[in-house]
């Protein structure tokens, strides 16, 4: 923990001096400390476990200073920008494979593993900036939608994996992850704002109403594992229910607990990082042509969506969910694990999801280098 914190906090203060964003520091430093450099720490359980909790907390953070409505507001949307920015990458990574050679599933796979966009890296973006454009909140749905679409390729993808669809499993997901996700987002807010102040007026103990969001952070993650969705977007959906009621005491102790976890998370991307796969020519080449599709297929697939906001703002919502993350290496690490990618491809494909979060927060800073109050109203 003090070598993973330490070094992510030194290199975010040098990235920082450097004009940089810091979380670009804090995966920089997962990659050097990591196997492929220095060779300090290699992924295990506990920084999983510390990752994982880091995640949930930055998404619940966000969708604490997130109103549902705004969201309601961009919903058709950003499921317009989610949907194009799922199928233009996923037939791009699978062209790419088949043209390199590649057998047809493990074509497939890779395409998969372009689809989704790391909704954890995505908030963490913008919720270091200081305005809040009519573009961000249509990122932030969009990335949870995408996250939702993302969970129903890689079930169809699995099935053809195994030898066969099943239709009624990838039918039963779909329908139990969009549920959760419009349910808890159209009535969520509605809910706790009912129920929290009968909450409040009982509980004694001191940050009671710290203790009792905490509860629904983890309560809402077990839900949305268990209706199929991915435990951030159901930590997200709680900060978002929680919006109206949650005081400015649970906000503090949110961004404190965040302030120590979320490091775990970032450097946990860097640490993947295995740079011995590229030793030849090929595979470099390769890594180098889905990382540039991985960027270009998303910064046109989702603004295609956002046209009708003007150019600015469809670079601004093509380049914020262009960042794969955790969601790219997760699909890569199914595959591997049932034997359809070779640990060469798994490696382009970690390198994928690693450099196309380095590389985000750049171009976001390029995009909102000049900041402009705009109206959130479309």
């Amino acid at each position: 923990m003090l070598i993973v914190f330490g070094s992510a906090k030194l290199l975010a203060e040098i990235c920082e001096r450097l004009g940089q964003p810091g979380i670009v520091g804090e995966i920089l430093a997962g990659a050097l400390i990591g196997p492929s450099v220095l060779g300090w720490i290699a992924p295990n359980d506990t920084l999983k476990a510390l990752s994982d909790l880091g995640v949930m907390f930055l998404l619940f953070g966000v969708g604490l200073e997130v109103k549902s409505s705004e969201l309601l507001k961009v919903g058709a949307k950003a499921t317009l920008v989610a949907t194009i920015g799922v199928i233009v990458p996923f037939f791009a990574g699978w062209g790419i494979l088949r043209a390199w050679g590649a057998p047809q599933i493990e074509a497939i796979f890779v395409g998969a593993s372009m689809v989704a966009t790391s909704v954890g890296i995505t908030a963490s973006v913008l919720s270091a900036k200081s305005c809040f454009t009519k573009s961000q909140p249509i990122i932030l749905a969009a990335a949870v939608i995408d996250d939702v679409l993302g969970l129903i390729v890689l079930a169809a993808v699995s099935s053809v994996a195994r030898g066969h669809v099943n239709v009624w499993e990838i039918a039963l997901t779909a329908s139990l992850a969009t549920a959760f996700t419009v349910v808890t987002g159209l009535w969520g807010t509605k809910a706790a704002n009912r129920l929290m102040p009968h909450f409040d007026s009982r509980v004694k103990a001191d940050d009671a109403k710290f203790h009792i969001a905490l509860v629904f952070l983890f309560g809402m993650g077990l839900l949305a594992q268990y209706t199929g969705v991915a435990a951030i977007v159901g930590a997200f959906l709680a900060g978002l229910a929680l919006s109206d009621t949650a005081d400015a005491r649970v906000r503090t102790l949110t961004r404190g607990v965040s302030e120590m976890l979320v490091p775990f998370f970032l450097v946990g991307i860097g640490l993947h990082l295995n740079l011995a796969a590229f030793r030849s020519r090929s595979m470099m080449v390769l890594a180098f042509v889905v990382l540039v599709a991985a960027i270009v297929t998303k910064l046109i697939g989702c603004g295609l969506g956002a046209v009708s906001l003007g150019w600015q703002n469809v670079l601004k919502v093509g380049l914020g969910m262009v960042p794969r993350g955790e969601v790219g290496m997760v699909v890569a690490q199914i595959g591997l694990s049932m034997a359809v990618i070779s640990s060469e491809v798994y490696s382009v494909v970690v390198f994928m999801a690693v450099a196309t979060t380095l590389v985000t927060p750049l171009l976001l800073k390029i995009a909102f280098r000049k900041p402009v109050l705009e109206p959130v109203q479309l």
